[in-house]
């Protein structure tokens, strides 16, 4: 099942600045952006309608004001796009000419000391850049650390820094020890600007700062002298349990001074800082500690790139965290310096939002975590209606469960697998169809069913993991999400079965249409040494403790398919003992039912309640970090009770509404195949055996048959659907006819009388004819083809 990925060895990518970007480099904030809201004409593509028509969408128009001129965009939906239009028309109209930067190896080398030397320079200090905040409170430091900046914060905290190492080694975007390395070498060609620390990872100015720059940073900060600020401790030893802890931060010292010594290290220069964790706006890092000076004096950078020179034990659960490899105890802090503000900036990290973002590394989690029903919600096993589905898609998901592994974003390929095909096959409806448009509008109309595959590299594009399944969807949205989902329910088969051999993984891979390479092991290894998995609700534990379902029965229960809408409270009791406490509540939850949308124990509840009936019901407690991600919100006391075996989950659930599902839904609930695909399986036999030319579908609805009739190569050259409903025949006409009409035309065409019916004919090419049927009661519509 292994496919070879593609080389390691590939360049830094070209990254091409907007059209925004270049107006402010050029213009700064003399470029002023106005956007207003313009109302769309209603466009009535359907002549002669009496059906009212949807609102038109709101769109946008951006008029870009600059020194030298106005402009402004085009409509579009969105405002960014609007605004990106104005700054692109503005481009073009002034000829500005972006440079791209691609630098050689000796251009990135110079590009690189111009960097240092431009942030050890009396500019920077008085600018809005969030590293400035470290540079200010390196110049109160005490002793002989006063004025010294610790390599790692520059290295970090820029990204131009990191930008420019990438020319000089690609490695370096992803391994910070070789950024490191490289500003460190960069200094030491500054001998006039700075002083390199013999013994610690900093760097330092050579001559003070002007007074008139000091000044405002040793009159202090509008911050109390005292910060206390709640971080998270994860101790190296995984027979540690990971604690809260306080750090008390002063406003008049340096916070890294503060995390080395809570770590054990002497300052802030042996403190290694991790990139940021959870939300990219995030300022939550991990910190831990940093390789000795002496390691960086005896290693060229491609020794740096290839291996790790700690000292110490590898801190699993950090690393995890962190994406890079942790050694030593760690910190998991949301500290620092920003843009938004001058000011230092802090925020709570608690217990449970660590086991939050352990959850959210998982595919049941993430979902989960959309939900905000960590001890209710559960994957669901398909992707049937986007009505019916809750929380974040499929597809949001894989791509956030991708950004939390460092891999780069999935690659979705969708392919119509209808018109070409049956192109050349004589009676096809298709051929119909292909012959009224251009390739191009061709692209645009693609009908389904649609095809969908995807692939995941890693960041160094290595392809990791591909899944190319044979199924089709009517829909191409339908086929992104189901193959989005598919990829996340191997994933979680994957993360919870720590003990699962290759072989077998090769087994349910190949049974899935999966194909994952050498690097997918590699990529995942740490995933099962850090997670902890209890199932919940199987027959190992047995079915749950039902105390009580009360209420008036109404003697209807929530079926296959419909949508179930439930409020429930989750408490954690200890038996024998008066203590509850609550862990999880939602006023109104909505799944849909036999989809495994929610934990096994209670949809079996819900299976049994009519609408306004309540169940109660204990289940056991599940050692697991979905658990500790719900307990780790509460008391110390409850934490402490939530690890006896002793404790149970007790459950308060309240039906509030069932809505039964659409007929398709129905179908593929109650029916395998669905009914719709019998019948017209069924349809298609009939007109083979009898090599029928015409077919009336009496009660046609919306079409739906006829339609999916025009996919299969028959002998019919004619086709008709009758129906006493206005709005279904509307319907009907829009898929597959483009246009119809509701009104009795007074036009000159060829009449043939039927019964009280009339027949109204438009040619639409040189081979077909759009037939109307207009009577007092109804609206017939016919596709004739004329060979």
């Amino acid at each position: 099942m292994a496919e070879a990925g593609r080389s390691q060895a590939n360049p830094p990518k070209k990254s091409a600045m907007t059209p925004k970007a270049i107006i402010h480099q050029k213009f700064g904030d003399k470029a002023s952006y106005t956007v207003e809201e313009v109302q769309a004409p209603i466009e009535n593509g359907c002549p002669g309608l009496a059906i009212p028509q949807k609102a038109p969408p709101c769109l946008y128009r951006c008029t870009l004001q600059l020194p030298e001129t106005t402009v402004i965009s085009d409509t579009f939906k969105k405002k960014k796009d609007a605004e990106q239009s104005a700054a692109e028309k503005a481009i073009e109209q002034l000829g500005i000419r972006q440079t791209e930067y691609n630098p050689t190896v000796h251009e990135a080398w110079d590009d690189l000391a111009r960097r240092v030397s431009y942030l050890f320079a009396n500019e920077l200090l008085s600018s809005t850049h969030p590293i400035r905040g470290h540079f200010r409170a390196a110049w109160i430091r005490e002793g002989h650390f006063n004025g010294c900046v610790p390599v790692s914060v520059i290295a970090v905290f820029d990204p131009k820094i990191c930008n420019i190492c990438k020319y000089i080694y690609p490695a370096a975007e992803a391994n910070i020890l070789l950024v490191m390395s490289l500003v460190l070498k960069a200094a030491s060609t500054l001998t006039d600007l700075v002083v390199i620390s013999d013994e610690q990872l900093s760097i330092q100015r050579r001559n003070p700062y002007p007074s008139e720059i000091i000044s405002p940073i040793n009159h202090g900060s509008s911050l109390p002298e005292s910060i206390p600020i709640d971080v998270v401790h994860i101790p190296v030893s995984r027979d540690k349990a990971v604690e809260s802890l306080t750090l008390n931060i002063s406003a008049t010292g340096y916070y890294l001074d503060i995390i080395a010594h809570a770590l054990g290290l002497m300052e802030a220069s042996d403190v290694q800082i991790s990139r940021t964790i959870g939300k990219a706006s995030s300022e939550m890092r991990i910190y831990s500690s940093a390789p000795k000076k002496h390691i960086f004096d005896n290693l060229s950078e491609p020794q740096v790139n290839q291996a790790s020179h700690f000292e110490g034990s590898k801190n699993i659960r950090a690393s995890y965290l962190a994406g890079q490899e942790i050694y030593g105890d760690a910190i998991m802090a949301s500290v620092g310096y920003t843009w938004r503000s001058s000011e230092f900036f802090h925020e709570a990290v608690s217990l449970c939002l660590y086991y939050r973002l352990l959850v959210n590394k998982i595919p049941s989690g993430a979902y989960q975590i959309s939900r905000n029903a960590i001890l209710a919600a559960k994957l669901p096993s398909t992707y049937t209606t986007k009505s019916n589905w809750r929380g974040s898609i499929p597809r949001d998901i894989l791509c956030t469960i991708c950004r939390s592994h460092h891999l780069s974003e999935p690659v979705f390929s969708t392919q119509s697998i209808s018109l070409d095909s049956s192109l050349d096959l004589p009676g096809s409806r298709k051929k119909l169809k292909a012959t009224q448009l251009g390739e191009e509008e061709k692209s645009k109309a693609a009908v389904g069913p649609f095809s969908c595959a995807v692939k995941i590299y890693s960041k160094n594009q290595d392809l990791i993991l591909q899944c190319s399944p044979q199924e089709s969807h009517r829909k191409q949205t339908d086929a992104v999400q189901s193959i989005a989902l598919k990829v996340l329910s191997w994933l979680d088969i994957y993360f919870k079965k720590p003990d699962i051999s290759l072989e077998k993984l090769n087994l349910l891979a190949g049974k899935h249409g999966f194909h994952f390479t050498p690097n997918f092991v590699k990529e995942f290894a740490l995933c099962h040494s850090v997670h902890s998995f209890s199932s919940i609700g199987t027959a190992d534990e047995g079915e749950p403790s039902f105390i009580d379902i009360g209420g008036q029965n109404s003697e209807g229960t929530p079926s296959n398919g419909s949508l179930a809408s439930i409020s429930y409270t989750v408490s954690l009791f200890k038996e024998g003992d008066c203590f509850k406490e609550n862990l999880e509540s939602c006023e109104e939850f909505e799944f849909e039912m036999g989809n495994e949308a929610v934990w096994p124990h209670l949809e079996a509840a819900v299976a049994q309640m009519a609408v306004g009936q309540s169940a109660y019901f204990t289940v056991q407690l599940p050692l697991s970090d979905l658990t500790l991600a719900a307990v780790a919100g509460n008391s110390a006391a409850t934490q402490s009770l939530s690890s006896s075996r002793s404790c149970k989950l007790e459950y308060c659930v309240t039906l509030l509404q069932v809505t039964e599902p659409m007929e398709e839904r129905m179908e593929q609930a109650q029916f395998s195949p669905p009914l719709s695909k019998q019948r017209v399986e069924f349809a298609v036999q009939r007109i083979k055996e009898s090599s029928a030319a015409s077919l009336v579908d009496f009660g046609c609805g919306s079409g739906s048959l006829l339609d999916s009739l025009l996919s299969y190569p028959t002998s019919l050259e004619k086709i008709v659907g009758v129906d006493i409903s206005q709005r279904a025949l509307a319907k009907a006409a829009k898929v597959t006819c483009c246009f119809f009409l509701l009104e009795f035309l007074q036009i000159h065409v060829r009449l043939k009388c039927v019964s009280s019916s009339i027949f109204l004919l438009f040619p639409l090419g040189t081979n077909c004819m759009l037939h109307y049927i207009y009577s007092l009661t109804n609206i017939f519509w016919i596709w004739d083809t004329c060979y």
